[in-house]
């Protein structure tokens, strides 16, 4: 498969959070960290890192250090503590830990920060385990469709390009507006408004052989054609035994692909 480049946005908000991770990330090491290093961690140039350590050094964040060196954060420096007790922490890392069934590798990487502010808390709940298969990792090198892009575009209300083989083989391109993602135990799928059918369709994501953003997008009207869907598929999340469609291919009860025909 071929994974097309889909426009991610919120350039601002991505710097706010690295610039929270790299304090976590400092205030965790034993030992000063490079800007090499840093970069590794948070997948970005060193020449960001660069950037990013200057403007927390100017709003007084304790970071000492120098380039060709490494950065080390003054010991004591804390952020706000979170509260949550202990039943709250446990259904989080439980639901944490869910996510690495969904092959969604932007958002177990999430769960990896959000585990590592949680962990400050020192509540011990190691005892919680979530065996971890589930959906293959949509590893663009391997040539799949990474569902960030694909959340990125329904966020976005980005129209997407698919090229999509069903379970017998069948290849087929169609123009689509994304306007959810279904994670299940063993599967994601897309649901999206199929302009080739006239009508709602739901794509596996791991049948999805392409996948390119489009310069279309179909802003305000992602509320209407999800209101829609939701009541065309009676999806119910308090109850989806009674009332989703079984999927053979999925081996349980979960939205059919319609055939995505």
């Amino acid at each position: 498969m071929a994974a097309g480049n889909i426009y991610s946005g919120g350039q601002e908000v991505r710097q706010q959070s690295r610039l929270f991770e790299i304090i976590q990330i400092l205030r965790a090491a034993d030992a000063p960290l490079t800007a090499q290093e840093l970069a590794s961690k948070l997948e970005v140039s060193t020449r960001t890192i660069y950037r990013d350590i200057s403007a927390l050094q100017a709003m007084r964040t304790p970071i000492e250090g120098e380039a060709g060196v490494g950065y080390i954060i003054r010991q004591g420096y804390d952020l706000p503590p979170l509260n949550f007790d202990a039943e709250e922490v446990e259904a989080l890392q439980v639901g944490l830990s869910m996510l690495a069934r969904t092959g969604d590798s932007a958002l177990q990487a999430a769960a990896q920060r959000i585990c590592r502010k949680i962990e400050a808390l020192h509540v011990d709940a190691d005892w919680l385990q979530v065996a971890p298969w589930g959906a293959p990792p949509d590893d663009p090198e391997r040539g799949c469709v990474a569902l960030t892009d694909l959340r990125n575009a329904v966020r976005t209300e980005r129209k997407l390009r698919l090229t999509y083989r069903d379970a017998e083989g069948h290849e087929s391109e169609r123009v689509v507006r994304p306007v959810a993602l279904i994670y299940h135990l063993e599967s994601t799928m897309l649901a999206a408004w199929c302009e080739l059918r006239g009508g709602f369709r739901h794509f596996r994501t791991d049948r999805i052989w392409s996948c390119t953003a489009l310069d279309e997008h179909f802003t305000g009207q992602s509320t209407t054609l999800r209101q829609l869907w939701l009541e065309q598929n009676r999806w119910e999340r308090e109850a989806p035994q009674e009332n989703t469609l079984h999927c053979e291919e999925c081996a349980g009860f979960c939205l059919s692909e319609a055939a995505a025909s």
